[in-house]
């Protein structure tokens, strides 16, 4: 059996790649989809963001959170879950700024001029990995 220290183990080679490969499923037919996004790992959680949440991914993942994702050859299985609590979305964008870093002069530039990530349509997103995968 995988253990969430497994989980951690397993995942923390993958944390530097850029991207991931999200299979998400249709919110009306349940036909998979698959859409290639940046993450970020942390322990034995991944978090996605999003610009805008009325991308299709971000809105069928609401509907039906199990996903898979791949990373670079690993498979992993899990359910997503959209971040509500400030403290953990902005423990998000902090990890997202250091993997990310590119993105600091926008979100400055957005802070400076008064613009919340609930203005800008942004989300971020929990995935709890099953510990069988």
């Amino acid at each position: 059996m995988v253990t969430n220290h497994d989980l951690a183990k397993r995942l923390a080679p993958l944390a530097k790649k850029r991207t991931l490969r999200l299979t998400h499923y249709g919110r009306r037919t349940g036909k998979p989809y698959d859409v290639t996004i940046w993450f970020l790992v942390d322990g034995d959680l991944i978090y996605l963001t999003t610009a805008n949440m009325d991308r299709q991914w971000t809105r069928n993942v609401q509907v039906h959170p199990q996903v898979s994702l791949r990373i670079r050859g690993e498979i992993f299985n899990g359910e997503v879950s959209v971040i509500r609590d400030g403290n953990e979305a902005g423990h998000v964008m902090e990890l997202l700024t250091q993997k990310y870093w590119y993105v600091r002069p926008m979100m400055w530039l957005s802070s400076l001029f008064g613009s919340s990530q609930e203005e800008q349509k942004g989300g971020t997103f929990r995935v709890r990995l099953d510990a069988a995968a």
